[in-house]
């Protein structure tokens, strides 16, 4: 019997300023994780967009607006190997939120009560983002892509 897919969605928030920088965090304490972007699963009935809203908002405290959807990408969970889908979505944050701040993460997800260190960063990216989550970020705006070879998504589809 074939596992039933994981539906998740992920979050490129963007900050205008006099350039543009994305919202990324990393877990305190855990060096391993690596620098990520807000990403989860979605909720059953929940819509996509909402879900990208809710977890950039649970874990980083910035409430986001949706600009529009991405990306879908096929692919395994880097540990698990279990099947996921991931839509990817482009957010705007408020030109007010700060340039970084600690966050304990709310909700009811596996990620509640860990301390993200969050902060914005220019784009293009310096290097890439854990688990090949900058592999969409192009599709955003092709002058934001990260440097050096792109990652090679399995099995996606643009929507």
């Amino acid at each position: 019997m074939t596992p039933p897919i994981r539906l998740r969605v992920a979050a490129y928030v963007i900050r205008r300023g006099r350039a543009p920088e994305l919202l990324v965090f990393d877990h305190a304490g855990m060096p391993e994780a690596g620098t990520q972007i807000p990403a989860g699963g979605i909720r059953p009935g929940e819509p996509p967009e909402r879900a990208a809203v809710r977890e950039t908002a649970e874990e980083t405290g910035v409430t986001a607006t949706v600009v529009r959807r991405l990306a879908v990408e096929e692919k395994p969970h880097p540990d698990t190997g279990l099947p996921r889908r991931t839509t990817f979505f482009l957010l705007h944050a408020p030109a007010e939120a700060p340039d970084s701040w600690l966050h304990q993460v709310g909700g009811e997800d596996g990620d509640a009560g860990f301390t993200f260190a969050c902060r914005f960063v220019p784009l293009p990216l310096d290097g890439p983002l854990a688990d090949g989550q900058d592999a969409w970020l192009a599709s955003a705006d092709p002058a934001r892509a990260t440097p050096g070879p792109p990652s090679a998504p399995a099995a996606a589809k643009c929507s």
